[in-house]
């Protein structure tokens, strides 16, 4: 279920990156502006109630922390999906050695919800060890997008 909201997500990525087409931006600032808008509404939904009612209390946990490390993660995450996305629909002059990358690092990103629960539920794995999985896939998602967005940049030859 996890996954196909993933996908849905990369639906509505589309959606609202094909209709910023009247606003004055840039095409390398179109996936930004939805990336963090994306991200926004993501984090204010699942992680704004939870910890607001929690962190309010008088008894601190680290669950907490880690909510907000989880929730830096998934900002760099959806950073990268609307990277990968505007570059699988939008851009038209990409070299043909990557795209084959573009469409698996986006059915990562897209099911990396269902990774962590998996991780989480089925592996037993404690919040601590959650968080620096997340971190650290981010990051590397991150620089896998960065790297396939430049080389869609580039004047292919």
């Amino acid at each position: 279920m996890k996954t196909l909201i993933g996908f849905i997500d990369v639906a509505g990525i589309y959606f609202a990156l094909t209709q910023l087409t009247h606003r004055n931006i840039s095409q390398t600032h179109k996936f930004q502006a939805v990336g963090l808008g994306w991200a926004f509404a993501d984090s204010v939904l699942y992680r704004l109630a939870p910890l607001w009612m929690g962190a309010r209390g008088l008894e601190f946990t680290w669950e907490y922390v880690f909510q907000g490390l989880e929730a830096n993660a998934n900002l760099v995450l959806n950073l990268s999906l609307s990277a990968l996305v505007s570059l699988m629909w939008l851009r038209k002059n990409k070299p043909k050695s990557v795209i084959p990358i573009i469409y698996a690092s986006a059915v990562i990103l897209a099911s990396m919800t269902s990774i962590v629960s998996y991780l989480r539920k089925v592996l037993g794995w404690e919040p601590a060890k959650v968080a620096g999985f997340e971190l650290i896939s981010s990051l590397v998602m991150a620089f896998i997008s960065c790297q396939l967005y430049y080389a869609c940049q580039r004047p292919s030859i």
